[in-house]
């Protein structure tokens, strides 16, 4: 699998089978030296089951909702939006991430409803992933709800992965970006989607 192959998507998983995976976490907790039955991990193995049933069965709902808007040929048609946050988890250690998203488009005749924005993104996040595959992935699916192939994406992200273990540094963030179109080419758009959503970057 290369680093933008799309794994699985919830939709397209086998069910998870709960009692198997609080199984096996209990006989993870007995191999880490833990009682599972003792009264603090009383119920865990069947909790972190029904958790990871809730993060990959995760259901995002309709991502392709438009509105049809005349708007004038002359018009600054830049429509972003930022401050969404979505937590992943990192393939490589299965442990939390944490991605705060721009994204920005050029709307032509339509414009997608604005809970759209915060679906697509949700539909990558809830898997075992890389941050590089969530920001084409979201810039892939933005470009197909929109209709247009102007759209712009960035993410910066906090790993634990690299917080807690590892080098570990808590305050590293992690900011990568896709842009295509008349955001691409380091273009003015372009450049004013970067500072939009780097304005608020360490915070």
């Amino acid at each position: 699998m290369t680093l933008l192959d799309t794994p699985p998507t919830a939709t397209s998983r086998p069910s998870l089978r709960h009692t198997r995976i609080a199984d096996l976490y209990r006989q993870l907790l007995s191999e880490l030296g833990e009682d599972p039955d003792r009264e603090g991990l009383k119920g865990t193995p069947e909790r972190v089951a029904a958790w990871w049933a809730e993060f990959l069965e995760h259901d995002p709902g309709r991502t392709d909702t438009v509105f049809e808007q005349e708007l004038a040929g002359d018009a600054d048609r830049l429509l972003v939006v930022r401050g969404i946050t979505a937590w992943s988890l990192c393939e490589h250690h299965l442990l939390p991430m944490r991605l705060d998203f721009t994204l920005g488009y050029l709307p032509a005749d339509q414009v997608l409803g604005l809970s759209k924005f915060a679906r697509i993104v949700a539909a990558h996040t809830h898997r075992l992933q890389l941050q590089e595959r969530i920001v084409d992935g979201v810039a892939a699916d933005l470009t197909k709800a929109t209709g247009t192939a102007d759209v712009g994406v960035v993410a910066e992200g906090e790993h634990l992965c690299m917080s807690m273990r590892g080098v570990r540094e808590p305050t590293a963030r992690t900011i990568n970006y896709s842009l295509t179109g008349c955001f691409s080419d380091q273009g003015v758009a372009g450049s004013r989607l970067l500072a939009l959503a780097t304005s608020g970057a360490g915070r």
